[in-house]
């Protein structure tokens, strides 16, 4: 029964192969044919077909080789082209002229600005600031600098001061501390003395003064610690090397104030 189904097998592969390969095509048995026979008819010449590289000058020759004679006519400008004088100089085609964009590049890179840092120093007080004003004149250009003004209010102080000497200023805190009032420096401008609270405004002072008499203290008063006053700080927007070696002729102007970067 094996061998049966063995060579059942085997005559069914070699039909197979047969059919694939078409022995049993005059018997009408055969795989069918995939062709479409009306384009090959349509074809014009196959066997002049070449294969050529897929590089322009390959493509130009092949198209020149190609080209019907009737193309070639025109020989009166080639004439004229050859009887031009010889001392015309020709540029080859392999040659290209100068990228526009190469030209372009060195325009913009000698057009571009410089690069540019802002700058400020502060503050400057009015004398300082006038003194600024008259050195900038006629060093830098109109508008490259500006002093933004800040008004800074007065301060008022009650005092007690100024002392005779150390040990009154010793005796003046003890008396403070046993009444109980809180004390404090009053600034190198006030040395020696005791500063009893400072104020934004003269009334506020004053109704502090009259507390601390109520309290017992009779030497204290109001005193102004510090004037209303306007402070400038200079902003240079935009400077560059030009402007910076120009500023490091101004120290003297600038007051002592360095120069930072712009906050």
């Amino acid at each position: 029964m094996l061998r049966i189904a063995v060579l059942i097998l085997v005559l069914a592969n070699a039909g197979y192969y047969a059919w694939s390969q078409g022995m049993l095509r005059d018997m009408g048995w055969g795989p069918t044919v995939q062709s479409e026979q009306q384009r090959l008819a349509q074809q014009i010449d196959p066997q002049k077909m070449q294969v050529t590289a897929s590089s322009p000058s390959a493509a130009a020759s092949t198209a020149a080789s190609h080209a019907e004679p009737a193309s070639a006519a025109p020989a009166a400008p080639a004439a004229s082209a050859a009887s031009a004088p010889a001392s015309a100089p020709t540029v080859p085609a392999s040659q290209p002229a100068a990228p526009a964009s190469v030209a372009n590049t060195h325009t913009a890179a000698a057009s571009a600005p410089q690069r540019t840092v802002c700058l400020q120093a502060g503050s400057f007080d009015e004398s300082q600031a006038q003194a600024w004003r008259t050195a900038a004149k006629g060093s830098l250009p109109e508008g490259s600098w500006k002093l933004d003004p800040t008004n800074i209010a007065g301060r008022w102080m009650v005092y007690i001061g100024k002392l005779p000497d150390d040990d009154a200023l010793i005796k003046k805190r003890a008396e403070l501390r046993n009444l109980q009032i809180d004390y404090d420096r009053p600034g190198p401008a006030f040395e020696p003395g005791l500063s009893l609270g400072r104020f934004s405004t003269d009334e506020a002072a004053q109704r502090a003064l009259t507390q601390l008499t109520g309290k017992g203290v009779r030497t204290a008063k109001v005193v102004v610690e510090r004037k209303e006053t306007t402070v400038y700080t200079l902003k240079l927007p935009a400077v560059d090397d030009t402007t910076r070696s120009k500023l490091n002729g101004m120290k003297s102007a600038l007051s002592g104030k360095p120069l930072q970067s712009c906050t």
